[in-house]
């Protein structure tokens, strides 16, 4: 995967906004307001996402390519490499994942203005 499938399938969630809200080289993805991806342009290898704590565990011990999130909360953020040994489809699921964390933490009326169909397995 490069940073342009990258934003491809970020963007083609439903309520997704990306920016430069920190400085010129971090590209920003958002639904609702809030996180749920970040990507430096400057060296694009590796993303940061949003995980469950235990499934950010589980996935830390099993690969190397998935470390506690650089400059996060580390609890909560990964980092991922995209130049390893995990699939596109790896890859995307966990993208998805950091998607639909943030998007259940937002207020319902907020959840229902972005007319989100996937209660995490429908469509994105």
């Amino acid at each position: 995967m490069d940073i342009e499938v990258l934003r491809e399938i970020c963007l083609k969630k439903k309520g997704v906004t990306e920016s430069f809200p920190f400085d010129e080289n971090t590209l920003v993805f958002k639904v609702g307001g809030k996180v749920f991806l970040l990507i430096g342009l400057n060296n694009p290898v590796s993303f940061n996402v949003k995980c469950d704590p235990e499934k950010a565990v589980q996935l830390r011990e099993e690969f190397d390519e998935v470390q506690p999130g650089y400059h996060m909360n580390k609890v909560h953020w990964n980092t991922v490499n995209m130049q390893g040994r995990l699939s596109f489809q790896q890859l995307k699921e966990l993208i998805d994942h950091s998607y639909d964390l943030v998007f259940k933490s937002l207020p319902k009326k907020l959840k229902e203005e972005i007319g989100h169909e996937n209660e995490l397995g429908g469509e994105r």
